[in-house]
C-alpha cells in the first residue's frame, strides 16, 4: 500500500489539522494560554478507568477521545454566547487532535495498546 494513502497517515494528518484548527480558534478567543496549558493533558484523566479493567478503561477513554463531545460543547456554547466553554472545547479538540498525530487512538476493549490506529 502507497504510505500516503495509508488510513494511519490520514488520520494523523486530520489530527493535525484538528489541533492547528482548534489552536487557532483559541487563539481568536482571546482566552488564557495559561488555561490551554493547565487543562491540555486533562482528558488523560479518562485512562483511569483502566484501573476497573480494560473493556471499562476502552469506553472511559473512548468517551472522552472522540470529537464528538467537544464539538457539541462548542456548539452549545456558541448558540449561548460562553465563550469560556468554547475555550474547553478548544483546548479538548486540541488534546484529541494532538494524541492522533501522535498516534494514540480509540481504544479496544482487549487492551490499551490496541487502538483504530494500530497498536502503540
Amino acid at each position: 500500500m502507497n504510505d500516503l494513502t495509508s488510513p494511519k497517515l490520514v488520520l494523523r494528518v486530520e489530527g493535525l489539522m484538528v489541533l492547528l484548527m482548534a489552536i487557532l480558534i483559541y487563539r481568536e478567543l482571546g482566552a488564557s494560554w495559561w488555561m490551554f496549558a493547565l487543562l491540555f493533558l486533562m482528558p488523560d484523566v479518562s485512562m483511569l478507568g483502566y484501573f476497573s479493567g480494560a473493556a471499562l478503561g476502552a469506553v472511559t477513554y473512548n468517551a472522552v477521545h472522540t470529537y464528538a463531545f467537544p464539538i457539541i460543547l462548542f456548539a452549545g456554547s456558541l448558540l449561548i454566547e460562553r465563550s469560556g466553554w468554547m475555550a474547553i472545547a478548544m483546548i479538548w479538540a486540541a488534546h484529541i487532535g494532538f494524541d492522533r498525530v501522535l498516534g494514540f487512538g480509540l481504544k479496544y476493549p482487549e487492551a490499551f495498546r490496541e487502538t483504530h490506529l494500530g497498536r502503540v
